[in-house]
């Protein structure tokens, strides 16, 4: 078995500080609003399966009988921890931006 031929690929990307706070400020918002869609999701989700969703989509049976509902809300549960565990790393990111601007000299 032999080893894969990788290129030598050294992209030259010229980016100062300055430019750097916006663009990893923007990823955080760009990040942020992934996770806002998700959470909405999650919240549609339940509303369909407690048949609050206007939608024109039915369930068949028409009965959603408990466990499809603690399923459903375990479901949930489980994407929304995920979610937490994002948010908490994008604090840190922007923590460590807050740290970066501290540190930057004004222009």
């Amino acid at each position: 078995m032999s080893f894969p031929n990788i290129p030598n690929i050294t992209p030259l990307i010229s980016v100062t500080t300055e430019q750097t706070i916006p663009l990893l400020l923007a990823s955080i918002a760009l990040e942020e609003l992934a996770l806002a869609h998700i959470m909405n999701a999650e919240a549609e989700k339940l509303q369909f399966v407690l048949g609050t969703l206007d939608t024109d989509v039915t369930f068949t049976p028409a009965e959603v009988s408990l466990g499809d509902l603690l399923d459903v809300n375990a479901s949930v549960q489980r994407t929304l921890r995920d979610v937490i565990k994002k948010e908490m790393l994008l604090e840190f990111k922007f923590e460590n931006i807050l740290d970066l601007i501290a540190i930057t000299p004004l222009p």
